[in-house]
C-alpha cells in the first residue's frame, strides 16, 4: 500500500514539472547598439520565448512616444516569429528610438502579457554622445573640401593595359605585313593590242607594190610571175587554210574547185599554167598578156576575200605559276591589313573612352 502512494507522488511531481517546464516564458531585452551619435536610430528588441498556442500583449509604445524621458519611439514593427519548434515559440518585435540630448540612458525592463501574467526582460543601456562643436568661434565657417580622387585600382585598368597591349603587338604585325607587301612587287600584265590586217589587204597591196616595178624583160617576167604566184598562194593558204606555199599549181587548182565558179578558176588555172611556162619552160609572155594574169590575179581575190574581218586582236599575257602566287600573297597581305586595321581602330577608340571614363 505504502509502494503505490509512493508511486502516486512521484507520477503527480513529474506532471508538475512537465506543466511547470511547458509553461515557461523569458523575455530578453536589449538595443543593438551601445552608443549612437544625437538624431541616428538605434533598435530596441524584445525576444519572447514561450509556449504555443500562448497570447501574448506587447508594451503599449506608439510612434513619437517616450520609452524614458529623451529617448522617443520613431517606428514600431510588427512581431515577426523567429522560431517555432511545435512546443515552443519565438517571438521578436523591434521598436526604433532615437535620441537628441548627449546622455547615457537606462531603459527599464519594459513589460510583455503572456496569457494575462506580465513578463519582464533585463534592462537596456544607450549611450547617446554628441559633435565636438568649436563654441568660441561660432560664426567661423569652412568652405567645402575638394574632390578627392579615387584610389587607383588595378582591377578597373587591367583590361584596358591588356587591350593596350593587344593594339600594339596588332600594330607591329601590321608593320611586318606591310614590309612583306612592298617587297612582293605588284605583278602588271599589259594587254596588247595588235592590228591585223586581212589576207586579202595584204595581197592586194603585194600585187600593186609589183605592179609599180614594171618588169618586162624576160629575167624580169620570171621575178613577176613568181612574185605574182608566191603572193596568191599566200593568200590562199591565209584564205582557205590549206598549204599552198608546198603544193604545186596542179594540186591547188584540184583543192579549189569547189570553192568557186568554174570561170574563176579557169583563169587561176591559166595563170599559174603560164607561170610555170615562165619560170622553169623560158616562155616569153606579152605585155597584154601580163596585165590580164595580173587583173585575173585582183578579181579572183575579190571574189574570195572575206568581209568584216577585225583588224585588232587583244593578246592578254598568261601569268606564270610564279606570279599568281605573289599575286594571291599581296591580296591576302592587303586583306589582313584591312582587318587588322579596323581591329585596332575599334580597340583604340574603346580603350580612350574608357579610360576618359576613369580620369573622369
Amino acid at each position: 500500500m505504502t509502494k503505490k502512494i509512493w508511486q502516486y507522488v512521484l507520477t503527480c511531481m513529474m506532471l508538475l514539472l512537465s506543466l511547470n517546464a511547458a509553461s515557461q516564458v523569458t523575455v530578453e531585452q536589449n538595443v543593438d547598439s551601445v552608443g549612437i551619435l544625437i538624431g541616428e536610430q538605434a533598435h530596441l528588441q524584445l525576444t519572447v520565448t514561450m509556449s504555443a498556442g500562448s497570447t501574448i500583449q506587447w508594451p503599449a509604445l506608439k510612434e513619437r512616444q517616450m520609452v524614458v524621458p529623451g529617448v522617443e519611439v520613431v517606428k514600431v514593427a510588427d512581431a515577426d516569429t523567429l522560431s517555432s519548434s511545435g512546443k515552443e515559440l519565438k517571438v521578436c518585435k523591434v521598436y526604433t528610438i532615437t535620441s537628441f540630448d548627449e546622455h547615457l540612458y537606462s531603459i527599464p525592463p519594459l513589460p510583455v502579457k503572456v496569457n494575462g501574467k506580465n513578463y519582464q526582460g533585463g534592462v537596456a543601456a544607450l549611450k547617446v554622445i554628441t559633435m565636438n562643436v568649436d563654441t568660441l568661434h561660432p560664426n567661423q565657417f569652412f568652405p567645402p573640401k575638394d574632390v578627392q580622387d579615387n584610389p587607383f585600382s588595378w582591377a578597373e585598368w587591367r583590361p584596358y593595359f591588356w587591350l593596350s597591349i593587344l593594339m600594339l603587338l596588332i600594330v607591329l604585325v601590321m608593320g611586318y605585313l606591310y614590309i612583306r607587301l612592298r617587297s612582293n612587287k605588284p605583278v602588271i600584265t599589259r594587254i596588247r593590242i595588235v592590228k591585223h590586217v586581212p589576207a586579202h589587204q595584204r595581197a592586194l597591196n603585194a600585187i600593186n607594190k609589183i605592179k609599180e616595178e614594171r618588169l618586162t624583160t624576160s629575167e624580169d617576167q620570171k621575178t613577176y610571175y613568181t612574185q605574182l604566184t608566191d603572193t596568191l598562194r599566200k593568200y590562199i593558204q591565209e584564205r582557205f587554210g590549206f598549204n599552198a606555199l608546198e603544193m604545186t599549181s596542179s594540186e591547188i587548182i584540184e583543192r579549189l574547185n569547189d570553192s568557186g565558179d568554174k570561170k574563176m578558176i579557169d583563169e587561176l588555172r591559166e595563170l599559174f599554167t603560164t607561170a610555170d611556162l615562165v619560170k622553169f619552160a623560158k616562155y616569153s609572155t606579152l605585155i597584154n598578156e601580163n596585165d590580164l594574169n595580173l587583173v585575173n590575179a585582183i578579181n579572183f581575190i575579190d571574189e574570195t576575200k572575206q568581209e568584216n574581218q577585225p583588224t585588232e586582236e587583244r593578246i592578254v599575257p598568261q601569268l606564270t605559276e610564279g606570279d599568281k602566287r605573289t599575286r594571291q600573297n599581296r591580296i591576302t597581305i592587303k586583306s589582313l591589313l584591312w582587318a587588322l586595321g579596323i581591329i585596332a581602330a575599334v580597340c583604340l577608340v574603346y580603350v580612350c573612352y574608357h579610360v576618359w571614363l576613369l580620369l573622369g
